[in-house]
């Protein structure tokens, strides 16, 4: 089959997984014909992307959220703002998706949470099989676990997973742990992506701490807890571009621009993972056996819940601010998952392609009895 990826270029994550799909489908013979990618205004796609994916890429305009300088937080106000008066933008750039798909002719769309996805073929009502794929859909699973008092974020929340995936042939969610599909409500749950590169690796017990941060913003954070621990060794990744490849605050803390071999490497040998709560980065530290503090960017209620779903499926623990005592005082009861991550991860692969190749068929059934018609 000829596939098409539509990829949300917020974070990582759904980069990542895209990469490890596009990995595992060629395995089995089929082609990943282009990659369309949203990107907005001072958010960079990082070069691995474009690197790894072997395919062409086109970027085009696309919403994203908004953080408080000062907080760190999103920003729910200003984020709604910019996308009501970027709308003309973004309904260029579906436009330009339309043409794009029209001229590469895919068998196939693979969806990435893309905000377009679900409008796209709404819009143009479009005869292509779309196959979305996100850990935000495992939270339409009615066995989903939220937190307390938190209804009309729950519905906010699978509202847009709902609008991602209009018309979509089916939502393929990713999970932490083993669970029963909902097939009345389309949703098959399928193990996480990892790009090959993690499952290379060799992991050490290094005497550092690693963080990741979705947004420099909370680095104002990390740098308030180092002040009162200097003796604790920090390697921070975040997306800082008016920042050096490598800037070291001082001799205990270096803060590292964003580059997937060089975060993959000192995950493998770090101490344990300090999080902003995306599903992926979990996930990769949960493979190699690392325990990981998750700390939810303030108002990002899809991060709260995988915080939540993260503590349930044995990953470690969460935390409201970056005050890494809590993870000093977590290490010592802490009881590696590894091995029953990586036993559910190894599903992955067949389930993956059983599921893709179903289209496959599909489509070769429609075409047969075409032909059968035209034959009588």
């Amino acid at each position: 089959m000829r596939i098409l990826f539509m990829v949300q270029g917020e974070g990582r994550g759904h980069l990542t997984q895209a990469i490890s799909l596009g990995q595992i489908l060629r395995s089995a013979g089929h082609e990943i014909v282009g990659a369309i990618v949203g990107s907005s205004p001072g958010r960079q796609i990082p070069k691995f992307f474009d690197e790894q994916i072997l395919a062409p890429v086109h970027h085009f305009d696309a919403p994203n959220l908004i953080y408080n300088a000062q907080s760190g937080g999103m920003d729910l106000q200003k984020t709604i703002y910019t996308h009501l008066s970027n709308l003309p933008k973004y309904l260029k750039s579906l436009r330009s998706i339309h043409a794009s798909i029209l001229e590469i002719q895919p068998d196939l769309i693979i969806s990435f949470y893309d905000t377009y996805g679900g409008l796209y073929n709404v819009i143009y009502r479009s005869k292509i099989p779309m196959v979305c794929v996100a850990h935000q859909f495992l939270l339409l699973h009615p066995r989903f676990i939220f937190p307390e008092k938190s209804a009309f974020n729950q519905f906010l929340i699978n509202l847009n997973s709902r609008f991602t995936s209009w018309f979509s042939e089916k939502k393929l969610a990713l999970s932490f742990r083993s669970m029963h599909s909902e097939t009345h409500s389309n949703i098959t749950v399928v193990p996480p992506l990892l790009r090959q590169e993690v499952i290379d690796l060799n992991a050490t017990n290094g005497d550092y701490f690693l963080v990741y941060m979705t947004h420099h913003s909370l680095s104002q954070q990390i740098v308030s807890w180092h002040r009162q621990h200097p003796e604790i060794k920090l390697h921070c990744f975040w997306d800082n571009a008016d920042a050096a490849e490598e800037f070291a605050f001082d001799q205990t803390l270096t803060f590292h621009r964003i580059n997937s071999e060089k975060y993959l490497h000192m995950l493998a040998n770090s101490r344990a993972l300090v999080t902003t709560a995306g599903f992926e980065s979990v996930c990769e530290a949960m493979y190699l056996g690392k325990p990981v503090m998750m700390v939810p960017v303030p108002n990002h209620f899809e991060q709260e819940c995988n915080a939540i779903d993260g503590v349930i499926s044995g990953a470690g623990i969460t935390s409201k601010t970056f005050d890494l005592s809590v993870l000093l005082n977590y290490l010592s009861k802490h009881i590696d998952q590894s091995q029953k991550f990586r036993d559910w991860y190894n599903q992955g692969r067949v389930t993956f392609i059983k599921e893709i190749e179903a289209f496959d068929k599909k489509s070769a059934d429609i075409s047969h009895r075409k032909g059968l018609t035209s034959l009588s």
